[in-house]
């Protein structure tokens, strides 16, 4: 397919020589170039549930409200 783009003519003159020195056609470089930036991008939007640390314990400790942030920060400050 033959499209037109309009690019600014620093970035342009740069991808040229990119272009030359990897030995590919300016429109291989173009399109290898934004199927790693799709590529990059799809990465980025999947989501995974991260693996979080798991400790070992008896739960919490007695007097612990979850439910109270202020009693909470308290006794995380000693208080």
């Amino acid at each position: 397919m033959r499209t037109t783009i309009r690019m600014d003519d620093d970035l342009l003159n740069a991808i040229k020589a990119e272009a030359a020195v990897s030995g590919e056609t300016l429109t291989a470089f173009i399109e290898e170039a934004v199927r790693r930036q799709l590529a990059a991008r799809q990465a980025f939007t999947r989501t995974t549930n991260p693996d979080l640390p798991v400790f070992a314990g008896d739960g919490l400790l007695p007097g612990v409200d979850l439910d109270d942030s202020a009693a909470l920060r308290d006794l995380m400050e000693g208080r």
